[in-house]
């Protein structure tokens, strides 16, 4: 991981979480997805919380050229992993997040979603 995102993730997760992350092929996705929420399509990006102070975040390896999309889904898993869900608030928190760390650019990237 980069430093921007170890920065973000000690924001929201804390410095001591033990945090993993990988790009995963996409047919890999499809069977993770289908595994753990039963939908039947390539995820764009799965956590999984292992441990109160530990978690692994999966991004489809189609964003891994593309840094801002990673970026937002990145941060958009480490909300649910701090135990958002989809909601106004995390809305809130994922523009938050995206201002700050793309000031010029978080509305159009986030607008891919």
């Amino acid at each position: 991981m980069n430093k921007l995102w170890i920065k973000v993730k000690n924001q929201v997760l804390g410095e001591k979480y033990d945090l993993s992350f990988s790009y995963v092929k996409i047919d890999e996705m499809k069977r993770l997805n289908k595994i753990y929420r039963k939908k039947d399509y390539p995820a764009n990006v799965l956590s999984f919380p292992l441990s109160e102070n530990e978690g692994e975040v999966l991004i489809n390896e189609k964003y891994l050229k593309n840094a801002g999309l990673s970026f937002y889904l990145f941060i958009h898993s480490i909300l649910h992993l701090s135990g958002l869900k989809h909601s106004p608030k995390m809305d809130e928190k994922e523009v938050e997040i995206m201002k700050e760390f793309y000031p010029k650019d978080w509305g159009e990237i986030m607008s891919c979603f």
